[in-house]
């Protein structure tokens, strides 16, 4: 699962010590799936014996308690207690997965000491579930972060960036049954029923989001590998060749595109990590004071 660093202007713990929470979260992550697996597996052994007297509180909704720790901020996960125990493995890992979005969000959006108010329309943003659910722990997403660079703030591609390198985003997603062709480097247009309409080329926004990380990654004289994607999961695109470090996923090449981002095997790098900690004190940040927490609670949502 991908670890949700920053969202636009939201406050992140990220912030405070990226070269703790990155390896904290997978760490946790891990010790708890295992125990939710272990509690689901006794639940399943039990509800196979025949009539147990009224089973006191199971011990999977005990460990169900772990996903609550935040129910006074998140409210709709009160609705969680009326779920279903999931019938299968598979579908406990998803399970899983999603209540973990929550805590993703729960990490981009406070620290001890502050908070922002988070966009309820995150909770159900698939664009965000597709990066967080399906790539490896060790990739780190900037979610449509905004750059304060000379007093001007500036909204960004996602920015991805994994123990061998950053790549910026630009998901381009129509109806299925439009093609994508690739223009000139400042339109592009779409294609239906033998019809074209000209939208704006999105390597403008590719390059103009690349020009702000080689901006700060020069100030700390610090290198690492830049590609450029256009994403469409939906549409084919058309094109004749690709630019320099600039790579055109169209809904033939996304399988293997992905595939080789989950077959990655390799730990979080500290440079990838000195990347992102450069990267994050240039970002706007709009946050305000929050109510006092239980500092040693709020370390650990799980």
């Amino acid at each position: 699962m991908a670890q949700l660093i920053k969202i636009q202007d939201y406050i992140s713990r990220y912030q405070r010590d990226i070269f703790h929470y990155p390896g904290q979260f997978i760490r946790l992550k891990n010790e708890n799936w295992k125990k939710l697996l272990y509690t689901w597996q006794m639940e399943q052994e039990t509800k196979n014996q025949l009539y147990v007297d009224d089973v006191e509180e199971s011990n999977f909704s005990k460990w169900k308690s772990f996903f609550k720790k935040r129910e006074k901020i998140d409210e709709e996960y009160n609705e969680d207690d009326k779920t279903d125990i999931p019938k299968t493995e598979t579908a406990l890992k998803q399970y899983f997965l999603d209540n973990l979005i929550s805590f993703q969000l729960n990490w981009a959006s406070t620290t001890v000491s502050e908070m922002s108010f988070l966009d309820r329309e995150l909770r159900t943003d698939f664009t965000l579930k597709y990066f967080l659910q399906r790539f490896p722990d060790t990739f780190l997403l900037f979610y449509k972060p905004i750059f304060d660079l000379k007093k001007i703030s500036l909204e960004t591609d996602l920015i991805l960036i994994s123990p061998l390198g950053i790549e910026i985003i630009q998901i381009l997603e129509v109806d299925s049954s439009t093609s994508i062709i690739v223009g000139d480097e400042r339109t592009w247009y779409l294609e239906e029923n033998n019809i074209q309409s000209r939208i704006l080329s999105p390597i403008i926004s590719l390059k103009r989001t690349e020009q702000v990380i080689k901006s700060i990654l020069n100030k700390y004289e610090l290198k690492f590998p830049i590609k450029k994607t256009v994403l469409s999961r939906t549409n084919v695109i058309d094109y004749n060749s690709e630019p320099f470090n600039t790579q055109y996923i169209d809904s033939k090449r996304h399988e293997k595109w992905l595939t080789e981002k989950r077959s990655l095997v390799s730990p979080l790098k500290h440079r990838q990590l000195k990347v992102c900690e450069c990267l994050l004190k240039h970002c706007y940040t709009s946050a305000v004071r929050r109510p006092e927490w239980n500092e040693e609670n709020d370390i650990s949502p799980f």
